[in-house]
């Protein structure tokens, strides 16, 4: 594949990115060793490779779900309460 000014231009503009000339240049450049990169991936033979589900060979250990008051507990912990709420930081005005 090849990548010019016009698709990196609209690439930017599906990505909502915005940089100057000089970025351009350089986003450019990247995104050509990038896709040189892809490339050389292709080229590996994976027929005989079977697909992962997971990249770790860990087991999950589930428990249960049980059904329980664990809201005082949990409140026990909390630096603030109000009745049965957690009481936290204003971060919206």
């Amino acid at each position: 594949m090849t990548l010019d000014k016009t698709a990196l231009k609209k690439i930017a503009q599906l990505a909502k990115l915005e940089f100057d000339p000089n970025g351009e240049e350089r986003m450019l450049k990247d995104m050509k060793q990038l896709l040189s990169w892809v490339e050389q991936l292709q080229e590996v033979d994976t027929q005989n490779v079977e697909p992962l589900t997971s990249m770790t060979s860990e087991i999950n250990a589930f428990r249960d779900d049980k059904v329980g008051r664990h809201l005082d507990q949990s409140l026990k912990n909390a630096p603030q309460q109000d009745g049965s709420f957690f009481k936290v930081p204003k971060v919206v005005e």
